[in-house]
Parts: C-alpha cells; structure tokens; sequence
C-alpha cells in the first residue's frame, strides 16, 4: 500500500497543514497554537480548573504545565484558589488573556468559514462521521474501549 493510500497520511498531512497555519497566525501574536486553544477551554468568567484543561485538549498533563507556566510568566492567566475547594486551583485570563483568546476564536472561525465555504454540508457531515469511526478504531487498537 503506498502511504498515499493510507488512512492517516491523509489526517497527518491535514493536519500538519492546520497547524502550520494556526501556529503562523499565533506567531504574530508571540503565542503558539498550543496556548490558543488553551485560552480557548478556560471559561472567561468562572475559570476552570487546571486538572479539567489538559483532558478537554488532549493533552499530557505535563505538556499542559509547562504552557500555562508560560502563560502565566506572561500574565496571560493567573492561578486562584477555587473557593470551594481550597485544595483545588482554577485558571483565569487576565485581561490580556480574554483578548488574546478572542484573537484565537476569531482565528479558528474563520478557518472554519473558509472550509465550509468550499466543501458543501453534506460532504462535511460524511467527513465528521468518517473521522469518528476512525477514532473509535484507534481507541479499540489502543485497547482504550475493547468491542
């Protein structure tokens, strides 16, 4: 089988393209893609509990320290005791991080918009059908639900 034909090449290349583009767009911002969509799973009003961060993106729980680390070096986002559960810590965006984290939904609509303005909604419902196949597959060959 010629990596053309196989299944991920596709879904690599897709995405490694995406990402190039997100990750230029933030550039211009002095932020990566990673802490886009970081900014974009804190709640602005209530915060969100750092343990809740990590799960939401897909992330290693160390791969996300070290980004809201940066985050907060920048005063992007600051880190509060949650009030009912001293035990517990919740991220918040500063002012510069609301901003910054409508800068990155603002990005990610529009790429949105350019996709969906060139592929019709039927194909787009077949694609997200298709891609959640694919996931259910690789979680049953990464033995994370057995059939």
């Amino acid at each position: 089988m010629k990596r053309e034909e196989t299944v991920d090449f596709h879904i690599r290349a897709a995405w490694h393209a995406i990402a190039r583009m997100y990750n230029q767009r933030a550039a211009e911002h002095d932020a990566t893609m990673s802490m886009g969509f970081v900014l974009l799973n804190i709640d602005s009003e209530l915060g969100t509990p750092a343990t809740k961060i990590a799960p939401l993106m897909g992330l290693e729980a160390r791969s996300l320290t070290r980004i809201l680390k940066t985050l907060e070096e920048r005063r992007i986002i600051e880190r509060r005791a949650d009030p009912n559960d001293k035990r517990s810590v919740r991220i918040f965006l500063t002012r510069d991080g609301r901003r910054r984290k409508e800068k990155a939904r603002e990005t990610v609509v529009r790429f949105n918009e350019a996709v969906r303005a060139v592929v019709p909604k039927s194909d787009l419902r077949v694609f997200f059908d298709v891609v959640q196949r694919i996931n259910r597959v690789a979680d049953r060959e990464h033995g994370q639900h057995p059939q």
